[in-house]
């Protein structure tokens, strides 16, 4: 392997992993620059008609290229053409056009500079938010931008489907429309130096089942046309310019990944049962409704956590009843006879639909979200509760609130219910009111008292992530204290084991619906602890049901006992890995 005269180092760049998988090629660089270049200049009042016009004709030319790609979708992506769709709304978004438009006529600037300064305070708003899943909406906001922005400045958009060569995409940034035109017998993987894990580039990443890594922050700098790169989508890790024992590691660990894929696939639709024949419902998360699929074709026994913030976000006004419904529905019949397991909203107060910024909370994590927000905005709430009401008729409908920090917040949730299904009475529309209820475990109080709680509800979901953040007192998102987010950490082992107790006790379904559930080697300890359901991403459930099969409970429960003796994470960690480590690495593979 020739290296570049100009760096024989191999460089090592650390991303976020979005969608696993390795590959090894070419680099193809996928330029924007020409949106970058913009200057501010004075527009004067007899001029100012024109270039409102000039915007107008702009963005109606983005929508119609977005509208090409929503026609020219292959059938593969149907499922996300909601996606574009979004971007087409806000193209017309009042906080996106609307404010443009009024800062070419108040700031008397040309129109780039006024979309530019638009952009700039919508997307700090977003990325303030507490919630990842919020902070990845400002791609959707620059992606759309970008595309008006070409528009204004005549640069030339680069047509994915065009690329004719076996290469990896390297981007700034790739739009979902940009995404959807990758031709996998061309495109092996792709990396970006923005976005993240709950962005819908990488969602549709691992839908194609294509290598990725985002957020890599220069990648674009550093990497070159055909460059020869390695990209782990599974680690989140590109190398450039690998040295020769590099390339046969990777090509080695490429080799394997695929192996055991494949066998694990293949028994992927078998049930989770341990050793002593106890059988384990392994469900998905899901975000956007046609991750459905997925959970599915992952061998998932039904939707264990269905977020449902994503059709309240890019827009100044709340989805309507109709449309909530019709989107509930859509999972509700295509899981069943399944079930589906509805979290109701879960978001940081008005910053969410109010673009103001000023609005902001000091510390969103500990502020108006979640169940307090939907006690708060009553009339919201029970929209959507009468939207999952009348999806129920559909299928088998549980709803989950989430933040639970008090038996007040049950009591009120409870009423609001009743208040929705007797206005749904009243009106005359076909729903269920007997649909399970549960609430989320992710605050330290509620674990406190989960026994009184327990009486209120039909289930308990431990939310780890938000659980451990609390607990812990650590901001998952601050790098600084990132190393301290333990799940095997000694006190969240201990309030696991007493929300299980107490759900024994008092005969009630708990479910785990945190990232802790997904990580195989913690299958062991949460079987110990008596857990009844697990949900996860859908990519993690075939191994994590294959990890079940080769478990003894008995055995998982005296190794409990030793885990419990231990006071520190990495004791715990070390316990569990000498134990079953050697296990997951090798017989879940070939048994």
């Amino acid at each position: 392997m020739t290296h570049h005269t100009k760096d024989p180092r191999e460089i090592r760049l650390a991303g976020i992993s979005a969608s696993p998988g390795i590959c090894i090629g070419k680099a193809y660089l996928v330029d924007r620059e020409g949106v970058d270049v913009i200057r501010r200049y004075h527009v004067p009042a007899e001029n100012r008609k024109k270039e409102i016009s000039r915007f107008k004709v702009a963005v109606k030319r983005a929508k119609d290229e977005l509208r090409a790609i929503i026609d020219d979708t292959p059938e593969d992506f149907h499922q996300h053409a909601n996606i574009f769709e979004t971007h087409v709304l806000l193209l017309k978004d009042k906080m996106l056009y609307g404010k443009t438009l009024e800062a070419i006529e108040s700031k008397e600037i040309n129109a780039e500079w006024a979309l530019k300064t638009v952009v700039a305070k919508a997307k700090a708003m977003f990325r303030s938010m507490e919630d990842s899943y919020f902070r990845q909406r400002a791609d959707d906001i620059v992606q759309v931008s970008d595309r008006i922005m070409r528009n204004l400045t005549g640069a030339e958009p680069v047509n994915i489907a065009d690329i004719n060569k076996r290469v990896i995409l390297v981007a700034r940034d790739l739009s979902p429309a940009d995404t959807s035109q990758i031709q996998l017998e061309r495109i092996m993987g792709f990396i970006t130096d923005r976005g993240g894990k709950a962005s819908h580039t990488s969602i549709i990443a691992r839908t194609l089942e294509i290598p990725a890594v985002l957020g890599l922050k220069n990648a674009t700098r550093v990497i070159e046309n055909d460059d020869l790169i390695i990209v782990d989508g599974t680690s989140g890790v590109v190398i450039l310019h690998p040295t020769e024992q590099t390339l046969v590691e990777f090509e080695e660990k490429g080799l394997l990944y695929e192996s055991r894929k494949a066998v694990i696939a293949r028994r992927s639709h078998l049930p989770a049962e341990t050793l002593e024949g106890r059988r384990l419902p392994v469900m998905g998360n899901i975000e956007l409704p046609e991750e459905v699929v997925s959970v599915l074709d992952h061998g998932g026994d039904g939707i264990g956590l269905y977020r449902t913030e994503f059709q309240y976000l890019g827009r100044m006004d709340f989805p309507r009843e109709e449309e909530l419904f019709e989107k509930y529905k859509d999972v509700v019949e295509v899981i069943a006879p399944l079930p589906v397991t509805i979290r109701t909203l879960d978001i940081n107060g008005d910053k969410a639909v109010q673009f103001e910024p000023e609005n902001g909370e000091e510390n969103p994590a500990l502020g108006l979200r979640a169940i307090r927000y939907c006690l708060k905005k009553r009339d919201v709430f029970v929209t959507q509760l009468r939207a999952i009401l009348r999806a129920a008729v559909y299928g088998r409908v549980r709803i989950l609130l989430p933040m639970i920090s008090s038996c007040e917040e049950i009591t009120q949730a409870k009423a609001l219910l009743d208040e929705a299904a007797q206005s749904l009475e009243k009106d005359g529309l076909k729903y269920k009111r007997e649909v399970e209820l549960g609430i989320m475990i992710e605050v330290p109080s509620a674990v406190i008292l989960a026994d009184v709680m327990a009486d209120e509800v039909d289930f308990f979901s431990i939310g780890t992530n938000d659980l451990i953040q609390y607990s812990l007192a650590i901001d998952r998102g601050n790098r600084e204290v990132a190393y301290l987010f333990r799940p095997l950490h000694p006190a969240i082992l201990r309030m696991v084991k007493h929300v299980a107790d107490v759900a024994k006790a008092k005969g009630i379904r708990l479910a785990m619906c945190g990232e802790m559930a997904a990580d195989p080697i913690h299958v062991p300890i949460l079987l110990a602890l008596g857990l009844d359901e697990l949900s996860m991403n859908p990519q993690s459930i075939p191994v994590v049901k294959s990890m079940i099969r080769m478990i003894s409970e008995d055995e998982a429960k005296g190794f409990l006992e030793e885990a419990l003796k231990e006071t520190t994470s990495s004791r715990i960690e070390k316990l569990i890995n000498d134990r079953f480590g050697k296990m997951l690495a090798e017989r879940i593979y070939h048994d």
